[in-house]
């Protein structure tokens, strides 16, 4: 009798452990978003500013790309942070490494070089790395089956921080200029040291002090370069609108006679738009399906984008709402495409999608920048709508979960 009233605890106990193994945990969900925020409010800073930057260091466009190229050179390691993130406890980077990135952003207006810029971009991107990496894995240990849910609060913090990014940057230029921008240092700071009282007690790095026995990260790479080859085809031509947009929407608005705040609005229109996708696409997609919904984002995002380039006046926004809306929506759906796939390296294979997610955007900004100095921003954009259309074989090989 005694026996049987331990046997049935026992299966009690283990069936409480299995349902909190599956709760979604909001509150530390909330949490982690909340650190993406104040990451990328800081990390958004670049292109509001841009039209500033070319001006005083007297950039071409693709020497301006190229800024964006060095913020994502530190992404080329991300697969190596990700074998460090699989054996060591993992929620302090969370913590700092938004430090890094509120330092060296705030200290852009003062660089007195263009070779400034590039060093303070570099470090900016291995605090970024730092973060982007583990983050997403601690998403999927703690949303339990809602892992789609999990990751489009994960990118709304993110997707949110862009569109008020460019208001806070441009809201101290107004008060301080350029050159007093490093004013906007202690709030970062401050933010930093906020989230250090909430994470500290954030008791789930411990799932991640796990031995890795059995295969080699070679052999993980290997298993599943199918799956990461077609997330790259897919991230490229949706990447190409993206650049376009993100990192030279101030300067195609400003090369067209319109204020420097009229960029940044569209700019912070078409973030904020963006926060909305990718609250909604990984929900969506957890009960549509990964590909029906990436589907129908990657045929939207050309046809958007065309009609952008042709229309003229109030009827810009409404389109640029459009397209943030559908343009950021893809994340999520990978991220929660990566952390359902079975393997014993999750945090390596998270950080090689990050290496292809900021790689595949730094190309696209390089040769959008490219194209801009050959042929002008307009018509760039409508070839970068075109070859949107090239990611829909990638998107149908894609199998559903």
């Amino acid at each position: 009798m005694v026996c049987n009233f331990l046997f049935t605890k026992l299966l009690k106990d283990q069936k409480i452990l299995m349902e909190n193994n599956r709760k979604f945990q909001t509150g530390n969900i909330i949490a982690i978003s909340f650190a993406h925020m104040v990451h990328d409010i800081y990390s958004a800073f670049l292109a509001p500013i841009l039209p500033l930057l070319i001006e005083k260091f007297k950039m071409s466009l693709t020497l301006a790309g190229f800024l964006t190229v060095a913020q994502n050179i530190p992404s080329l390691f991300n697969p190596f942070i990700g074998l460090l993130a699989d054996k060591m406890p993992i929620r302090y980077l969370l913590i700092f490494a938004p430090t890094i990135t509120v330092t060296t952003m705030s200290l852009l207006g003062i660089a007195p070089y263009y070779s400034v810029l590039i060093i303070l971009l570099f470090v900016m991107g291995i605090g970024a790395s730092l973060f982007h990496v583990p983050a997403p894995v601690m998403i999927r240990k703690i949303a339990g089956s809602r892992v789609g849910k999990g990751m489009s609060f994960f990118m709304f913090g993110g997707e949110i921080a862009r569109s008020i990014g460019p208001l806070v940057i441009l809201g101290g230029i107004s008060l301080w200029g350029l050159e007093g921008t490093y004013r906007l240092f202690p709030f970062g700071l401050t933010a930093s040291a906020i989230l250090y009282f909430k994470f500290r007690n954030i008791k789930i790095s411990e799932d991640f002090k796990k031995s890795i026995e059995a295969k080699s990260p070679f052999h993980t790479f290997k298993e599943h370069l199918p799956l990461l080859i077609t997330i790259a085809g897919v991230s490229f031509f949706i990447s190409i609108i993206k650049a376009a947009l993100t990192t030279f929407l101030p300067v195609y608005f400003t090369s067209s006679g319109s204020s420097l705040w009229k960029g940044g609005i569209a700019l912070s229109i078409l973030q904020l738009a963006g926060a909305i996708g990718t609250m909604l696409s990984g929900t969506f997609s957890d009960k549509l399906g990964r590909r029906q919904t990436l589907l129908f984002i990657v045929i939207a995002n050309p046809i958007l984008m065309l009609l952008f380039v042709y229309s003229s006046g109030i009827f810009v926004y409404p389109l640029l709402a459009l397209i943030g809306l559908f343009a950021f929506a893809i994340t999520p759906i990978f991220l929660a495409i990566i952390n359902e796939t079975v393997s014993d390296r999750p945090a390596f294979l998270n950080g090689l999608y990050m290496t292809i997610n900021f790689g595949t955007g730094a190309l696209t900004v390089m040769l959008v920048g490219i194209l801009g100095d050959l042929i002008g921003l307009e018509l760039s954009y409508k070839v970068c709508a075109l070859l949107g259309f090239a990611g829909i074989p990638f998107v149908l090989k894609i199998k559903n979960k």
